[in-house]
């Protein structure tokens, strides 16, 4: 009766252990990427001294409705690994979404922090090309959680220190996590010339697990340069 009682026991401890193993995954590990998004853009912004932050703190100023450039976007050199070079804006995901872009996809020093990681040798913002993103989808922020209410059409707003790039949803689809030819230049055609700009986010599918992957391809309406203040889309109703 003593090996049995102990036995269960062990059970006991264990099953609370795996309960709090999920309180953690699920809630608290959102609860830090939260945090360390919102310190994140607020030093980017800081950085760049974005215009209107002083009257809108969480979103810098559209009054100004700047009129798109005509000119081809800027280049921007490839960022150090870990590094914040931009900020991502998705207005159908509410006014308040603002999720630091970072380089790299490491899941640890990227992802885990609650930024969206660039995949190195892919396009910057604006270029000619697939710049091609990841993020959680559950838990550390989950910056990509609601990637499947996107409708073709959608703004998807990125915002460097030259400007800001203006994005439209084309087209969603769900892969195995072995097609890597998805962040190629011409998504699907690897080695293809391209001629595009495109952006594409990338998360595991479905939600809370990794037997998939979720895409989501856009390409460029438009740019604008940061002197003109930032583009009405980010105000844009869904």
């Amino acid at each position: 009766m003593r090996v049995v009682g102990v036995a269960g026991e062990v059970m006991l401890t264990l099953g609370v252990l795996a309960s709090l193993f999920v309180v953690w995954q699920l809630w608290w590990t959102d609860v830090v990427g939260g945090r360390q998004q919102e310190a994140a853009v607020e030093e980017f912004r800081t950085s760049i001294d974005t215009p209107g932050r002083e009257t809108q703190p969480d979103l810098p100023d559209v009054a100004a409705n700047p009129t798109p450039s005509d000119q081809p976007p800027p280049a921007m050199p490839s960022p150090d690994p870990t590094e914040v070079f931009g900020i991502l804006y998705v207005p159908r995901w509410g006014q308040d979404y603002a999720v630091p872009l970072a380089e790299g996809v490491d899941v640890a020093t990227v992802l885990n922090k609650g930024s969206i990681g660039h995949y190195p040798g892919t396009a910057m913002p604006g270029q000619v090309g697939n710049f091609a993103t990841a993020a959680h989808r559950q838990s550390f922020g989950a910056p990509y959680r609601h990637v499947e209410e996107l409708r073709p059409g959608d703004p998807i707003i990125v915002e460097t220190a030259d400007g800001w790039f203006v994005y439209r949803v084309t087209e969603d689809y769900i892969v195995t996590p072995d097609r890597v030819d998805v962040v190629a230049p011409v998504p699907g055609q690897p080695g293809a010339e391209p001629t595009r700009r495109l952006i594409t986010l990338t998360t595991c599918h479905p939600l809370y697990s990794a037997a998939q992957r979720w895409i989501t391809h856009g390409e460029l309406a438009e740019w604008y340069p940061r002197a003109g203040g930032a583009p009405a889309q980010l105000m844009e109703e869904p």
